[in-house]
C-alpha cells in the first residue's frame, strides 16, 4: 500500500475507536447515569477490545494474506459500530438502573466488538507494509505512532467539537458509515478477485445504519452533557418534571412558581425563611440551574430578589426557556460555564444566599465540594449570609458527613436538615447542609418544617457532631466523592 494510504487507514480506524469510547458515556447515560463507574466500565471494555483485536489481528496477518482481510475488517468494524446505538437502546431498556453489572453489560454489548475489530486493522496494515525484517522496527513504530495520533485527534475532535454541535446518532452514523465505505474501497482495491461477499456485507452495513437512524431515542433533547426529557405530571397538569439521564432533576409548576414538589427544595425554603425576614428581597447566587425552580420561587415569594445562576449547560438553559417557563428578567442573570470558574468573577460580599444544587448523576461534582471551593463561597457571602447545598447519599452517608465536616471547617455555624433516619445513617436520600458565620436558628427552621408538616429535623451542635463523626474534610488534593458516595441506581429515580 502507498504509505499515505496505510497511514490514513490506521489513523482513521484508531480515531474511530476513541470517538466511540467518548460517545459511549452519552449513549449509556439514559440507562445507567454518568458516574465514575460508568467511565470505568467503558474504558475497561474499550481497552479489552483493543487488546484482543491487536492480538488476534496480528495472528491472522501471519496466517492469511492481510490484503484479503483489511477491507472486510474495516467494513465489519464499521457495521458493528453502527449497531451500537440500537443494541444499547434495546438492552438498556431491560437493564435500566442495574448498577455496575448493567454498565459492563451495556458497554460490552455496544462497544467491545467494534473496538476489537477495528483494532485488528493496525497489525494487518503493518504486515502489508513490511518489505523486510530490517524495516520491522521503523514500520511498526511509525504506524503505531500514527494510530496513537488518530486516537488523540479522535478524542479531541469528539470532546471539543462534535458533541458540541451534533447528537450521538449523527456522529455514530458518520463514523460507522465512513468505515463501511472505506472497507468496501479497500476490499475492492486490495483483493479485487473476491466480489461475491462485498455486496452482502455492504447491504448489512446499510441495514445497521437504518437501525441506528430510526431506533427510538430515550431523549427529548441531547445536550452536551445530558439526555434530557421533560415529562408532564399526571396528577398536576401544570407540573413539569425535568429528567436528566436517569435522575428526576427538577420540578416546575408552570402556573404556580411557589409550588415546591421536591423535598430538598422545601428544605432550602425552610432555611432561607428562618434566616431572613419574611418577604424581604435577597441577592442569591445559584450554583446549578436545572429547571430554575428556586429562582422562580424566590421571585414569587420575595419580590425584588436578584438571582445569578451559574449553569454549566447552555442547552439546558434553552430547554428551560422552551418548555419550563423560564423567562429572562432584570432580576435574573445566567452565566453559562463551570461554576468553579464562573464563581471567580462574582464580587465579594455580594450575596445573602448561595444555593448549591449542581449534580453530575447522583454526585455533586467533586470540585464543588472541597474546602477551597467553600472558602470561595464564603468570600461571596455577606456577613449574615448563608450557604445551603443539596447532597444525595446512602448509608453509611460517608459523603454527606464529609461535606458537613468541610462546611464546619469554613463556617462558624453549620446545620444539617434531613429526615431522622438519614441523620441516624440508617437510610439514604437527600440532605440539605447549611453553613453561615451568623447563627443558624435551628428552632425557627424546625418551626418552618413543622408548619408544612414535613418529616425532617435539624441537626446542630452535639447532634451534628455525632452525625459527622470522624469524617474527613474534602480538599482539592483529596476529594473522592464518587468513592464516598454509595450509589443504589435502582432507587435513584425515587430519591427526590
Amino acid at each position: 500500500m502507498p504509505p499515505l494510504v496505510a497511514a490514513f487507514v490506521v489513523f482513521f480506524t484508531s480515531g474511530a475507536i476513541l470517538v466511540l469510547e467518548i460517545l459511549a458515556a452519552r449513549i449509556l447515560a439514559p440507562y445507567v447515569g454518568v458516574t465514575l463507574e460508568t467511565y470505568t466500565g467503558i474504558i475497561a471494555t474499550i481497552l479489552a477490545g483493543i487488546s484482543l483485536g491487536s492480538w488476534y489481528g496480528g495472528r491472522l496477518a501471519d496466517r492469511v494474506d492481510p490484503r484479503s482481510l483489511l477491507g472486510p475488517t474495516v467494513l465489519i468494524g464499521g457495521t458493528i459500530a453502527l449497531f451500537a446505538v440500537p443494541l444499547v437502546t434495546f438492552f438498556g431498556q431491560l437493564l435500566r438502573g442495574g448498577g455496575n453489572a448493567a454498565i459492563l453489560i451495556l458497554a460490552l454489548v455496544g462497544f467491545f466488538a467494534p473496538a476489537a475489530v477495528l483494532a485488528a486493522a493496525t497489525p494487518l496494515v503493518v504486515k502489508i507494509q513490511l518489505r523486510s525484517l530490517d524495516e520491522t522496527g521503523r514500520t511498526v513504530g511509525t504506524l503505531s505512532a500514527i494510530a496513537t495520533a488518530g486516537a488523540i485527534i479522535g478524542t479531541l475532535l469528539t470532546g471539543f467539537v462534535l458533541i458540541r454541535f451534533f447528537a450521538n446518532r449523527p456522529i455514530v452514523l458518520a463514523v460507522g458509515g465512513s468505515l463501511v465505505v472505506l472497507g468496501v474501497v479497500l476490499w475492492g482495491w486490495l483483493w479485487p478477485r473476491d466480489t461475491a461477499r462485498r455486496p452482502v456485507l455492504a447491504t448489512f452495513g446499510v441495514g445497521a445504519a437504518l437501525l441506528t437512524a430510526f431506533a427510538a431515542s430515550p431523549c427529548d433533547r441531547e445536550t452536551s452533557y445530558y439526555c434530557a426529557r421533560v415529562l408532564v405530571d399526571d396528577d398536576r397538569p401544570s407540573g413539569r418534571v425535568l429528567v436528566l439521564d436517569t435522575l428526576r432533576h427538577s420540578y416546575v409548576d408552570l402556573d404556580d412558581p411557589t409550588y415546591l414538589d421536591f423535598g430538598y427544595m422545601r428544605m432550602f425554603a425552610d432555611v432561607i425563611d428562618a434566616h431572613f425576614e419574611a418577604g424581604a428581597a435577597l441577592d442569591v447566587l445559584h450554583v446549578g440551574g436545572g429547571g430554575f425552580t428556586m429562582p422562580h420561587w424566590l421571585e414569587a415569594t420575595r419580590p425584588g430578589t436578584r438571582s445569578v445562576v451559574l449553569e454549566l449547560d447552555g442547552e439546558l438553559v434553552q430547554l428551560a426557556e422552551d418548555e419550563l417557563g423560564l423567562e429572562r428578567t432584570d432580576g435574573l442573570r445566567i452565566e453559562v460555564g463551570d461554576a468553579r470558574l464562573s464563581l471567580a468573577a462574582e464580587p465579594a460580599g455580594a450575596y445573602d444566599v448561595v444555593i448549591g444544587d449542581a449534580f453530575g448523576g447522583l454526585a455533586v461534582p467533586w470540585h464543588l465540594t472541597t474546602v477551597e471551593f467553600v472558602h470561595e463561597i464564603r468570600h461571596r457571602l455577606t456577613p449574615e449570609g448563608v450557604y445551603v447545598i443539596n447532597v444525595i447519599d446512602h448509608p453509611p452517608l460517608a459523603f454527606a458527613r464529609a461535606e458537613a465536616a468541610t462546611l464546619a471547617a469554613v463556617f462558624d455555624h453549620v446545620a444539617v436538615v434531613a429526615q431522622p433516619e438519614r441523620l441516624a445513617r440508617a437510610d439514604g436520600g437527600n440532605l440539605v447542609l447549611a453553613g453561615s458565620d451568623a447563627p443558624l436558628d435551628a428552632e425557627a427552621i424546625q418551626r418552618s418544617i413543622d408548619a408544612r408538616e414535613g418529616p425532617e429535623t435539624v441537626a446542630t451542635h452535639g447532634t451534628l457532631e455525632a452525625f459527622v463523626g470522624d469524617a474527613q474534610v474534602l480538599r482539592d488534593a483529596y476529594a473522592p466523592v464518587d468513592q464516598l458516595l454509595t450509589p443504589h441506581p435502582a432507587r435513584a429515580r425515587t430519591l427526590r
